[in-house]
């Protein structure tokens, strides 16, 4: 078999399928002056919220657009938010932030928040429940949306990896308050740098983060609330809009890979995958990633590696409640055990059908099948 290549993520690749657009779209908005909060972002704005049916505002990521959201929620001191501990810090983070305490519940066998695990966690502090939207998969919102309204709790998604994704025909980000999303540069829509956007179905907390990611300045120039400075660039807002035309087909593609991997590693009793596209008509999956779990992980990892195939494990093996420094001191043992047997494999539009093939092949090859 000849040796190839294959990188988890090609970052170059990003200006370079298209560099003479793209220096265009640079040029055009650099000779407009137009840097922050112009008619590109207006633009993307309105087609992000037209997409999601919600309503969508730009912001310098998708952190932010989560601490935005539950401040403006009313989360704050004295209140407890939980999440499932299989996510990135971030999520955490963005609840530590607005003075609320984050904490981390089980993932279930989706990778997803275990809803058994909410419920054990809710006590008389409990003012919110956190599900983080991963690896393009929306989880099972029926459960969680009856737990929130059984105990009276709030839902905000970490949907930064979910554009697209849907539950029962229903937009990731646009269950409770809100929801977010990032378009890091290794996201399905991902700009050249940091960037992300809150989705909003509350009116009135949409209005109000909208005065906060600015200063708290409305349009006349007044400041009626303490707010951040948390924009999305105009020029990286016109670049999202340039690449959100051909959003539906790249996410179709990407559902066309995630099918030939489950077509090709599917009878291995070593690695479990995650659902493929046509399992469930309840799930729409955009696979912002593809992780599997394995037996002999980092065996795997290295023998991929020998042979040019580059694989990811999330948030370099850790879940978040793992950090110990931050002062968690929970034990989740079915996440901990995830994250040593997780791995992910490259799956973006650089991807060939004969790339996958060709990573399948090892894969089977390392387990002797």
């Amino acid at each position: 078999m000849t040796k190839k290549n294959i990188p988890f993520f090609n970052y170059p690749w990003l200006f370079q399928q298209d560099k003479d657009q793209l220096t265009k779209i640079f040029q055009e908005v650099s000779n407009r002056g137009a840097f922050i909060m112009q008619d590109d972002l207006s633009e993307f704005e309105s087609r992000l919220s037209k997409y999601t049916g919600t309503r969508a505002l730009g912001v310098a990521n998708a952190t932010d657009a989560l601490q935005l959201l539950m401040k403006a929620g009313g989360i704050g001191a004295d209140d407890e938010v939980i999440f499932c501990s299989h996510t990135m810090v971030a999520t955490a983070s963005a609840i530590k932030f607005t003075g609320a305490t984050p904490v981390p519940v089980e993932a279930g066998t989706d990778h997803l928040i275990d809803p058994d695990s909410i419920k054990k966690a809710i006590t008389s502090k409990t003012k919110a429940i956190m599900p983080t939207q991963l690896n393009g998969r929306v989880a099972d919102m029926d459960q969680i949306l009856e737990i929130s309204q059984e105990y009276g709790l709030q839902i905000y998604e970490d949907s930064a990896q979910a554009l697209g994704a849907k539950y029962k025909g229903k937009a990731a980000g646009s269950f409770g308050v809100g929801g977010c999303i990032s378009f890091y540069p290794a996201k399905i829509l991902g700009c050249f740098g940091d960037g992300g956007a809150v989705l909003c179905n509350d009116e009135e907390i949409y209005q109000k983060i909208k005065l906060m990611r600015d200063h708290g300045r409305g349009d006349d120039g007044n400041v009626s609330v303490w707010g951040y400075n948390s924009r999305l660039d105009n020029l990286q807002a016109a670049i999202l809009n340039y690449f959100f035309n051909d959003y539906e087909q790249i996410v179709e593609r990407r559902r066309a890979i995630a099918r030939l991997y489950h077509e090709r590693l599917s009878g291995l009793s070593m690695v479990t995958l995650p659902p493929s596209p046509d399992s469930s008509s309840e799930h729409f999956d955009v696979y912002q990633n593809y992780e599997i779990e394995v037996d002999k992980r980092d065996e795997l990892k290295k023998y991929l590696a020998e042979n040019g195939i580059g694989t990811l494990i999330q948030w370099g093996g850790k879940a978040v409640h793992e950090f110990r420094d931050l002062g968690f001191t929970q034990s989740l043992p079915y996440t901990e055990n995830l994250m040593r047997s997780s791995l992910m494999l490259p799956l973006n539009m650089t991807v060939t059908d004969d790339d996958v093939d060709y990573i399948c092949d090892h894969v089977s090859n390392f387990y002797h099948v």
